[in-house]
């Protein structure tokens, strides 16, 4: 079931008419724009309808889209009460199923915005950060090699007392080969996981076993190894805000769960795959 509204072509069938409002009241989102064989569409109807329009149609002038939107809107009245009553499962299913994100969403962004105080940001901040330094970071020197085979041959080589600079300078096919292998200072998420986790276990002075990732087979030898100093709270403001907000959210969540009376149950014949087969769905 679509989810944003859709601007169709412009049915010859539809006259639109125009019902005049009083000049002694003020418009509200109850405020009835047309009535279509008794079902009203209101001017709530027409503001949702365009806070779910794709971008391009949202940079429009409100001028153009009010009246594109009220047809549309006209139209799908129209299209929609050829069904009758006849509601096809599917769609009473995924209607059901768009209310309940709705609502979610809506308790969601209410969790979020009163949890994302200046106070909270503060606490969260002085929490993270109140020893002065950041997160760690490493200065690391890497030799990139094309299989298993040839890491450990190279590995072998260090293990007997080769410089590594220099076997990165003549063995390593990576740009920092030239340089003796040299990545200098980085900070965790700068690489990819299992490189990082390599460099994250090694002390100072040590060198790796092979360890491959989506560029090959790399032998790491760290440096040094260092606190970042901590950022100041403007650099971090949105990294605290969506920590303090999932936290917020997955903490209500867990109260609602352990509060609530939740049954999952095990039903005999229903399985996973079941989800691939829509001919389920009753017409």
């Amino acid at each position: 079931m679509p989810k944003r509204l859709t601007f169709l072509a412009s049915l010859s069938l539809v006259a639109a008419m125009s019902i005049p409002l009083s000049a002694e009241t003020t418009p509200d989102a109850g405020t009835v724009l047309a009535r279509v064989n008794g079902e009203e569409i209101t001017l709530g109807h027409v503001i949702v309808a365009k806070s779910v329009l794709p971008a391009q149609y949202q940079q429009l002038p409100d001028e153009v889209l009010f009246d594109a939107i009220l047809d549309q809107l006209i139209q799908q009245t129209l299209l929609g009460q050829e069904r009758g009553d006849q509601v096809p499962q599917r769609i009473e299913l995924a209607l059901q199923n768009e209310r309940r994100s709705l609502l979610a969403a809506e308790t969601l962004q209410e969790i979020m915005r009163t949890v994302t105080t200046e106070e909270a940001l503060q606490q969260a901040y002085d929490a993270k950060y109140a020893d002065g330094f950041g997160g760690d970071e490493f200065n690391a020197s890497h030799i990139l090699l094309n299989s298993e085979e040839e890491a450990k041959a190279v590995k072998e080589l260090l293990d007997s007392g080769a410089d590594f600079a220099a076997t990165a300078k003549e063995k390593s096919t990576g740009p920092s080969g030239p340089n003796g292998g040299s990545l200098g200072w980085f900070g965790k998420g700068a690489m990819v996981p299992e490189f990082e986790a390599a460099v994250i276990g090694l002390e100072p002075g040590e060198v790796s076993e092979p360890v491959q990732t989506q560029f090959g087979w790399h032998i790491v030898k760290l440096t040094e190894k260092r606190k970042a100093e901590a950022p100041a709270l403007e650099e971090v403001r949105g990294e605290l805000s969506n920590e303090i907000q999932q936290q917020a959210v997955e903490d209500r969540v867990a109260e609602l769960t352990k509060s609530g009376e939740v049954e999952k149950l095990e039903v005999e014949g229903v399985s996973p795959n079941m989800l691939s087969q829509p001919e389920l769905l009753q017409e």
